[in-house]
């Protein structure tokens, strides 16, 4: 296993974590991870990687090691601002290779479409997206955004990492014990009563206030200038959850002017938990293509 080491950025008035894997600037790339999850999540995909990849990975705000936002809500904005801050202190002067899985992916595909000159390539991890909205929909949700906010989220609790890591197995079957067990001491820490608590600020759990604005997010993927590799998991829960047709992804894939698309076997939305030497197979021949 790779070790990697901790840095810490003060970025838009919070400290920060970004975990490096060293290897050759030549080799450089930044993984973004998805929601309630923690930059360790790319653990076996570096190693799959190999030596020789400069990997960078930060906690996004209210997130592992990075600072909570101190905010009732999060906004997502705030990720993409955060992006634009972080890219500035790992690589200033030259286009960066993306890498995002579901959140950090769908940020990192409005990004490339608003700082197209600062995105080399992106490899978008199941970041399809969201379900379309429509804006009468919108009074509901503020309502439900408003009756969240006079309850004080919080994270269930578990009784040490064992359980953590249970559950972890749980939602997804396909996960090692290894594997579960490691990524628990990185999801979860200590809590002051006893137990164990996941590091994420409860706050993440609140309904977004904001609808989905499918064609604003489109304006921005028809921006982008880099070459994308999708990927989709064979198997993946989260998109059987969103209800997304086939029709409606091949649209959003279509919105990229330079696109391949690849589908990992025997997968579900955690591919880089379930196949991270496959991901990082197709991932090694596309950055490496000229």
């Amino acid at each position: 296993m790779r070790q990697s080491e901790s840095l810490f950025f003060d970025i838009r008035g919070l400290r920060y974590h970004v975990r490096r894997w060293q290897g050759g600037p030549a080799r450089r790339v930044v993984l973004l991870h998805g929601w309630m999850d923690v930059s360790a999540s790319f653990q076996f995909l570096v190693d799959a990687l190999g030596a020789e990849w400069d990997a960078f990975a930060p906690d996004w705000r209210g997130y592992g090691l990075s600072a909570w936002s101190g905010a009732d809500s999060y906004w997502f904005p705030d990720y993409i601002a955060d992006l634009d801050a972080l890219l500035e202190r790992i690589q200033p002067d030259a286009p960066v290779n993306l890498v995002g899985h579901s959140l950090g992916a769908n940020v990192a595909g409005l990004y490339a479409g608003i700082r197209p000159a600062r995105v080399a390539k992106f490899v978008n991890l199941e970041g399809f997206g969201m379900p379309a909205t429509r804006p009468e929909q919108a009074p509901r949700r503020y309502a439900r955004w408003l009756e969240e906010l006079r309850v004080e989220p919080r994270l269930r609790p578990y009784a040490d990492y064992t359980e953590l890591a249970d559950r972890m197995q749980r939602n997804n079957p396909r996960l090692p014990r290894e594997r579960a067990e490691f990524l628990a001491r990185h999801w979860g820490k200590d809590a002051p009563a006893g137990g164990v608590v996941l590091r994420s600020d409860p706050a993440h759990k609140l309904v977004n206030a904001n609808l989905y604005r499918l064609d604003e997010a489109r304006a921005c993927w028809e921006r982008v200038t880099a070459p994308v590799l999708w990927v989709d998991a064979s198997e993946s829960e989260t998109r059987t959850r969103m209800k997304l047709t086939a029709a409606e992804l091949a649209e959003r894939r279509n919105a990229f002017k330079n696109l391949q698309y690849e589908i990992v076997q025997g997968s579900g939305h955690m591919l880089h938990h379930d196949q991270p030497e496959v991901v990082a197979g197709l991932m090694r021949d596309f950055l490496a293509a000229e």
